[in-house]
């Protein structure tokens, strides 16, 4: 991203209005895309689209436009945003966030400032703020008993806990990366 010029966001939601709310929201601070499902997403893919906001629950689902995001190596940030309760199957997506509908405001706009910042940092920190992400929203929707029995969680745990370790970020710059980052609502609201 050429840090000159604001990012370029495209949101993508089967159902215009919410895709046209958001993009209303948004274009104040951002260069701002529409897509009104799956197909039309990967058709307005190209190497400028910094941020996707990506509903997951589509006929032609965010799951699959996700991995074909991913398999066409496009190197963008993307933000699944769905009322899809999630489940422990988001572990291994490839997404960078994950916001629960409603969201608020001032949700949207950190998550996805949160992300245009991201497009920057090395892939170790990437990974720790997707990672970050899972975990947070899966704390939110989750008990910690069944958390607890969740093998895939407890390996994020430890993920997340090993890439801290080998982070070479300035420690108050770090803790205020993450302050910021969790302080999004990524659970239902």
């Amino acid at each position: 991203m050429d840090h000159d010029q604001s990012p370029t966001l495209l949101v993508v939601d089967d159902e215009r209005e919410v895709a046209d709310a958001y993009a209303l929201r948004l274009r104040r601070r951002y260069d701002v895309r529409t897509a009104y499902g799956g197909e039309e997403c990967l058709q307005e893919m190209d190497e400028t689209v910094d941020v996707v906001l990506l509903d997951r629950r589509m006929p032609f689902s965010g799951d699959k436009v996700l991995t074909e995001i991913r398999d066409r190596g496009h190197d963008c940030q993307v933000i699944m945003v769905t009322a899809v309760n999630p489940g422990f199957d988001i572990v291994d997506m490839p997404f960078d966030d994950y916001l629960c509908k409603p969201i608020e405001k001032d949700d949207l706009f950190a998550a996805v400032e949160q992300q245009a910042t991201a497009a920057s940092y090395d892939d170790p920190l990437s990974e720790f703020f997707s990672l970050t992400a899972k975990l947070s929203v899966l704390e939110a929707e989750h008990t910690p008993e069944q958390l607890e029995e969740s093998s895939e969680y407890v390996r994020m745990q430890r993920r997340v806990a090993k890439l801290r370790e080998g982070l070479e970020v300035p420690r108050e710059d770090f803790e205020r990366m993450v302050e910021t980052f969790t302080a999004i609502n990524r659970g239902k609201g």
